[in-house]
């Protein structure tokens, strides 16, 4: 999800509610520690230099339990983040506590954002030797409905 597309949900949301792809919610009275942009350089194993750049939200579960986000202040604090950091419309990478700090995609199910699991990938399939899996093969029955019109010695087996 782009910066421009939370901003379209938050403008007409009444709540800011986010849950993990499993249905579990983020405990409502999480606060938004950071917005922020994070910008990647790196060389990927087939020796590409590449550059990425995300919007970084963290979400923090605090102790604070009187504490609610309001879909409102989050635009603020986005606004905000647009004018003083010159946050372009990047894609959104949530980070969230569970074992360790989470990084996350963002979707939006019509009433929560949901928080989508990251995976890691190779970026350099064409000069690694790592193949990408081959499509199945379906096997067909080829029989046909006279099954015993074969006979030995006449060409058919």
């Amino acid at each position: 999800m782009k910066l421009s597309e939370i901003k379209k949900h938050l403008s007409s949301a009444e709540a800011v509610n986010f849950e993990l792809e499993d249905g579990t919610k983020v405990p409502e009275h999480f606060h938004v520690t950071e917005v922020g942009i994070v910008t990647k350089q790196f060389i990927d194993c087939g020796g590409t230099v590449r550059n990425e750049k995300v919007a970084n939200f963290q979400l923090w579960d605090a102790d604070d339990f009187g504490h609610r986000l309001k879909p409102g202040k989050l635009l603020n604090v986005i606004a905000l983040s647009e004018k003083v950091l010159g946050m372009e419309d990047l894609e959104i990478e949530v980070e969230y506590q569970s074992q360790t700090i989470g990084k996350y995609d963002l979707a939006f199910n019509g009433k929560d954002f949901v928080l989508l699991a990251k995976q890691t990938k190779c970026l350099a399939l064409d000069k690694c030797s790592l193949q990408p899996e081959k499509p199945k093969t379906e096997f067909v029955n080829l029989q046909t409905e006279n099954q015993n019109t074969c006979t030995l010695g006449g060409g058919c087996c």
